[in-house]
């Protein structure tokens, strides 16, 4: 089975949205949606304050969360026909967000790295019956089952018409 791992559908949305509200009120915090934004490798170069205006909110609800993640989404999408300068910015995010999941820096995203790092967002479930292997094998392009940074930035660029 094929998996597309971006965009995250709405199942994966709910699941982050709820681990990222520790204190269970059905709201994220800016706090906590910045934390999910460095961690991911967006890096979203204001303050607390700006984040807040840019929000719009000093909390998120699930839908306000799932709008937050499309606009987010539209806005990467939309960088890819804007001229070299932010296409620079586009390449320096993507390879952020590898190494993300390249936790042992050599380079490559195993499947042991892509389980880890797909658990700790809350997106892996092991009942589920997914094989990493299989979500690797989409985008390995030369077949080593592992993912290096072109295939990964192919994966990540890829978007649902």
């Amino acid at each position: 089975m094929a998996c597309n791992m971006s965009p995250l559908n709405s199942n994966d949305l709910h699941r982050i949205f709820e681990k990222l509200d520790q204190n269970g009120d059905g709201l994220v915090s800016l706090e906590e949606l910045n934390w999910l934004l460095e961690r991911i490798g967006v890096h979203v170069h204001t303050s607390m304050d700006e984040l807040q205006t840019l929000v719009g909110k000093t909390s998120l609800d699930l839908t306000d969360f799932k709008f937050f993640y499309e606009t987010i989404i539209k806005e990467n999408i939309n960088v890819e026909s804007k001229p070299e300068k932010e296409d620079d910015s586009l390449e320096g995010d993507l390879a952020k967000a590898f190494g993300v999941f390249d936790l042992n820096g050599d380079g490559f995203i195993s499947c042991d790295e892509l389980q880890n790092v797909l658990s700790r967002l809350g997106l892996w479930d092991e009942r589920n019956g997914h094989d990493c292997r299989t979500m690797i094998n989409v985008y390995d392009t030369n077949s080593d089952g592992l993912l290096d940074f072109e295939e990964f930035k192919n994966m990540m660029l890829i978007t649902n018409s």
